[in-house]
């Protein structure tokens, strides 16, 4: 059976408007689908592919020509009921034409004759160098485009990143962008609550892990955003734990980050809380502090603020908290100043987020911070860890690890959380946290 994610084709075409509008002379870009990876994974279609041609089929590539036509040119598996019986029903290249309206579309199979009088005469490529076997066809194009073209002079096309021109598109999301990622935060939100309610000592890892899909699944989503982080008691000191197989022991806290991704846009949320137990005096200033900093991070989110600016404001705040704390001894500006922090705090303070959990679009340009503009989507995750064998840290906070993130959309007039439906505060995590357990 066919099924596509997105049923109308006009967001697709203005998005290609807009990116021709990016382009000045004769440029091309060139973008594939990805390849299967066998029967282990299910297939999730390169993200800038999507976004350009609502196409979701592996082993597809399209091929944007600007300035000359045909301008939007799809190379899709062509129909093949051998491989049908095994994979599922193709689009294969007449029906894809119909459904998804490019100016010219073809077997996969004549990628390899057609690519070079499609880049005839072009002066850029824009095509980021990955797959070996494909990098091979497009480079080999290249060359074979430029001896088409001979009499004319031109050099070789330049090869250039395609995420200077993606970026500057994907990092500012439309209202429907801006929807269905509240929907995939809505979703995940409520994966998390979930989660909390069956958290109780004794339990593994592994069987909460289990506990958050079936939540975001049975709501809809496509799939995780990305392999989620479910880490007890020390583990949550290493920030990106993936064996999630530990059981959870009363007292633990548990650090949760964990996101759905649903339309293709992704959801990222973490929260972290103790298991079996309310908080010790301990945990609820080590806890109250990573907070305290999440919250006045959110409220600086608006307009001409930047991500390097939000992160250099949460390296001084978190640095106060640590020597709150009795982590650190100083003052806070030297401190900064010798990034003593980063032995607590070793990443940054969020990202952007969209299709992709960590999205394309860069947070510095020509060597400057770049401010917020309206509709862009960051994260904002400050965290403290120590390590359990940290003994100059005092003996109550090692192996604690807290990190808190949501996701926020910068509007004109400030900040919009999308991930809102998490709950975070220590009263209304102590209680939820076990009430499955509890009833």
């Amino acid at each position: 059976m066919l099924t596509r994610t997105y049923t109308s084709n006009k967001i697709f075409s203005k998005r290609r408007q807009r990116l021709q509008e990016l382009i000045t002379g004769e440029a091309a870009l060139i973008l594939f689908s990805g390849i299967e990876g066998g029967y282990i994974s299910r297939f999730r279609a390169e993200s800038s592919f999507v976004y350009l041609t609502g196409f979701e089929e592996p082993n597809s590539c399209a091929v944007l020509r600007f300035g000359s036509e045909p301008s939007y040119t799809l190379f899709v598996p062509d129909k093949d009921p051998a491989t049908e019986i095994w994979d599922g029903e193709r689009y294969g290249p007449e029906l894809a034409k119909k459904e998804f309206a490019p100016d010219a579309c073809f077997p996969r199979s004549e990628l390899n004759t057609r690519l070079p009088t499609l880049l005839k005469g072009v002066d850029n490529l824009y095509y980021m160098l990955k797959d070996a076997c494909e990098d091979r066809l497009v480079l080999e194009s290249r060359q074979k485009a430029q001896a088409l073209d001979r009499r004319s002079g031109r050099e070789l096309a330049g090869l250039l990143d395609p995420n200077i021109l993606l970026g500057a598109l994907r990092v500012i999301k439309d209202q429907q962008e801006i929807e269905w990622m509240q929907e995939s935060c809505d979703l995940s939100a409520r994966a998390h609550q979930a989660v909390m309610r069956a958290a109780r000592p004794g339990i593994n890892e592994r069987a909460l892990m289990g506990c958050f899909l079936n939540s975001i699944f049975s709501q809809g989503a496509m799939q995780e955003g990305y392999s989620s982080i479910l880490a007890s008691g020390p583990n949550a000191t290493t920030l990106h734990y993936r064996a999630n197989n530990r059981q959870i022991q009363a007292g633990d806290f548990l650090l949760i980050d964990a996101g759905a991704e649903k339309n293709y846009y992704t959801a990222d949320i973490t929260r972290t809380y103790p298991v079996g137990a309310p908080f010790t005096v301990a945990q609820r200033d080590f806890y109250q502090a990573v907070l305290d900093v999440q919250k006045s991070l959110i409220e600086k989110v608006k307009v001409g603020v930047s991500l390097p600016e939000l992160h250099q404001l949460s390296c001084h705040m978190l640095t106060e908290k640590m020597v709150d704390l009795g982590l650190l001894k100083g003052k806070t500006n030297e401190l900064v100043e010798r990034n003593a922090y980063s032995k607590y705090y070793p990443h940054g303070v969020g990202h952007f987020l969209g299709m992709d959990v960590h999205d394309v679009g860069r947070s510095r340009v020509n060597d400057k911070p770049r401010p917020f503009e309206e509709s862009m989507v960051i994260t904002v995750e400050p965290g403290i860890y120590v390590p359990l064998n940290d003994e100059s840290a005092p003996k109550e906070l090692r192996g604690l690890g807290v990190r808190i993130e949501d996701d926020v959309v910068v509007q004109k007039q400030g900040h919009l959380v999308l991930s809102r439906l998490a709950p975070k505060e220590i009263t209304e995590l102590e209680a939820l946290v076990g009430q499955d357990s509890a009833s």
